[in-house]
């Protein structure tokens, strides 16, 4: 563990022996660790004062933590297609969740299509074994599935959400079973999930002493059903429902990447890996969610809404070797970066046209300005008219098509456009549109042409 010092931090030396050729010259293992619905500050290092995250704060103690990063879509499919390309979910080929195998057919949405070049297909061309353990919920058909994307090895569910304790789909359709190892259908009833995931991510470091590893860890929490353990509910039953629940599952979380990232140590491994720990979007407010739970702290905005606090998440990354310890980065950062920065310190090699921007230049000059000028997010498919969707240039953002989700089904009059500026109102309070028309003339022209191009490029009819 990192140890600070006055004006520094001492690492501790890594243990040796245990994996031979994972030594000083040897290519960085990469853990990816994406949570499920948390909240923009669910964890103490971002702001969160009820909640007990020792362990993603040790991250943040021992890496880089961002406190402008976004996510490439409030939602759970559009925004893994993001991670793993590199690209926005347009452009990856993903505008909204994948439905259940049931509706592929009539909605037309298969997954994440086969030609885009993966995360996992990237590193195993450089030589990785490249693991998935957890969530998949990018597609159902054989050469969807993450054994046809590059993954190696792959042991998780593959739709949306599951039961921890059943491993059964209940969220839509007929009620399935959705635990797999490759295309195996495995039986673990009454294991916690998050438990069977700490076993196979130490059991995939274990079975790669001679080769570099890629671990995609998808969680599927604190998304709901909230399942913490009972010791977590125990902690938190003075705090009223449904924040009770959501933070016994938070805890549950970090406790499981609290057992990685201490096995990584008695390996000898920590120092050689990189880890990457980002929530996929804002926390949810639906039905099942009990209409909350998360915090998104000043954020306006949840899950399925471009408002700051839909789209607005933690994001770490730790790498002792090459990463400084402790620090903050406060430019604006996307979802897609990781794709060449990952690149970057592995020596791998980007082959497609991506959206990415390495974060190694910020991180390497603390004052350095964000790679990103212009950035831009839609949801729900190509046409800009029946999406919600939205573009930053500097401080300024537009949001056109405007969702915000109300707890209990509550509603509210949200504008066409929503213009703000985010560095004078984080809370995104007041829609400032009608005070600057010439600057909502700008996004839109820069939202126009870049949807056009994307249309193009994804050979979309009119």
């Amino acid at each position: 563990m990192a140890e600070k010092g006055k004006n520094h931090v001492v690492r501790a030396a890594p243990l040796r022996g245990a994996h031979p050729a994972q030594g000083e010259r040897a290519k960085p293992n990469v853990i990816v660790i994406l949570t499920d619905d948390q909240g923009s500050i669910d964890l103490n290092s971002y702001g969160a004062t009820d909640l007990h995250t020792p362990n993603m704060d040790r991250l943040a103690k021992e890496g880089v933590r961002f406190t402008q990063f976004y996510a490439a879509a409030p939602v759970c499919s559009p925004s893994r297609a993001a991670l793993l390309t590199g690209k926005t979910n347009l452009r990856a080929g993903l505008p909204d969740n994948v439905p259940i195998p049931e509706r592929a057919d009539e909605r037309g949405q298969y997954g994440l299509p086969t030609e885009q070049v993966t995360m996992a297909e990237m590193l195993k061309k450089n030589g990785y074994h490249t693991s998935l353990i957890g969530k998949w919920h990018l597609g159902h058909r054989p050469q969807n599935l993450p054994n046809a994307q590059g993954f190696d090895y792959f042991f998780g569910h593959r739709n949306g959400v599951i039961d921890n304790h059943s491993h059964f789909f209940y969220w839509d359709g007929p009620f399935i079973h959705d635990l797999y190892r490759n295309a195996e259908e495995v039986y673990r009833p009454g294991e916690h999930f998050t438990d069977v995931m700490v076993k196979e991510v130490k059991s995939v470091i274990d079975r790669n002493t001679a080769t570099p590893f890629f671990i995609y860890w998808a969680f599927n929490s604190p998304h709901y059903p909230y399942q913490g353990a009972p010791k977590w509910l125990e902690k938190y039953k003075h705090l009223p429902t449904p924040r009770k629940e959501y933070a016994a599952f938070v805890s549950n979380t970090d406790e499981a990447i609290g057992k990685v990232l201490d096995y990584l140590d008695e390996k000898g491994l920590t120092e050689n890996t990189i880890i990457v720990f980002q929530s996929d979007h804002g926390h949810s407010k639906e039905e099942r969610a009990y209409w909350g739970g998360g915090n998104a702290g000043p954020y306006r905005g949840s899950k399925f809404s471009l408002f700051e606090g839909g789209i607005r998440v933690p994001a770490i990354i730790r790498y002792p070797k090459k990463i400084p310890a402790g620090e903050v980065r406060g430019q604006l950062t996307m979802q897609m970066d990781w794709f060449p920065t990952i690149a970057e310190l592995t020596g791998s090699k980007v082959t497609e046209n991506i959206d990415g921007k390495s974060l190694m230049p910020i991180i390497k000059r603390r004052k350095k300005s964000s790679s990103h000028n212009i950035v831009h997010w839609q949801i729900g498919n190509y046409k800009s008219e029946e999406s919600q969707w939205a573009v930053r240039k500097g401080p300024w953002k537009l949001i056109g098509n405007v969702t915000e989700p109300m707890a209990k089904g509550k509603s509210s009059q949200l504008p066409q456009l929503f213009l703000v500026n985010v560095e004078e109102d984080v809370s995104e309070k007041t829609n400032v549109a009608a005070e600057y028309p010439d600057k909502v003339d700008e996004l839109l022209k820069l939202h126009r042409s870049w949807i056009d191009r994307v249309r193009s490029e994804m050979k979309i009819a009119d």
